[in-house]
């Protein structure tokens, strides 16, 4: 067995010893939650060749648990305990909603953020809100494929007028991470909003949502009043 690392550089060692858990990089909070290494390889090298086949936390958090598990020093039952560490951040952040009121693209952003972080597919959200631009109901319209979420004004609108809405913001994540809409991106906004004008229910602004950034369609200029 590779005994090469010194207990005290340890993660949990070092919180114990003081080390504030926010400190610790992402491969020694990797390293907390696996616990042993394995036959020939110490947890920090678990952790760290981990990491480097995934390409980083996200890849991780997009990975399949027999996925995981096939990494050398892993095994199901570390990878069940990776997988329900990360279940548990998401529950914690998709906590009870502190955002009431949409004000801008970024309350759009932090709001969905927590649901639509990580995903390895498209999904298409509206918030449906009231006159004050507080929030009724939150809905999801449709899974796409990575690249392209299949909407139609139909799917928006249809809660909105169940909820008595007087206007709804819809958004989407990218994958990617890019935040450039697509020309699919575009027209679904066009005609979502010809939609609202007809009905009577205003498209406020359609949010795209990244891990890191934003982009909203409305201040780009895609959106017209």
């Amino acid at each position: 067995m590779n005994m090469r690392v010194n207990k005290v550089s340890l993660p949990a060692q070092k919180c114990i010893a003081g080390e504030n858990v926010k400190n610790l990089a992402d491969y020694e909070l990797l390293a907390a939650i696996i616990g042993t290494g394995g036959r020939g390889c110490d947890v920090i090298d678990v952790s760290t060749g981990l990491i480097k086949y995934f390409g980083g936390v996200s890849g991780i958090f997009s990975a399949g648990l027999r996925e995981i598990s096939g990494i050398k020093g892993i095994g199901m039952m570390k990878a069940v305990r990776i997988q329900a560490a990360i279940e548990l951040g998401r529950r914690a952040l998709s906590g009870p909603v502190a955002i009431r009121q949409i004000d801008s693209p970024r309350s759009v952003w932090s709001l969905l953020l927590p649901e639509l972080g990580g995903l390895a597919q498209e999904e298409f959200r509206a918030l449906i809100l009231n006159n004050k631009n507080m929030i009724l109901k939150k809905v999801l319209v449709s899974v796409g494929t990575i690249s392209e979420a299949i909407v139609h004004p139909r799917e928006v609108f249809r809660e909105a007028i169940r909820e008595g809405g007087c206007s709804v913001v819809i958004a989407h994540n990218h994958p990617s991470g890019i935040c450039t809409p697509s020309m699919e991106d575009i027209r679904a906004t066009e005609r979502i909003h010809e939609a609202g004008k007809i009905i009577g229910i205003q498209l406020l602004d359609h949010v795209i949502v990244t891990n890191t950034t934003y982009l909203s369609m409305k201040e780009e200029g895609y959106l017209q009043s």
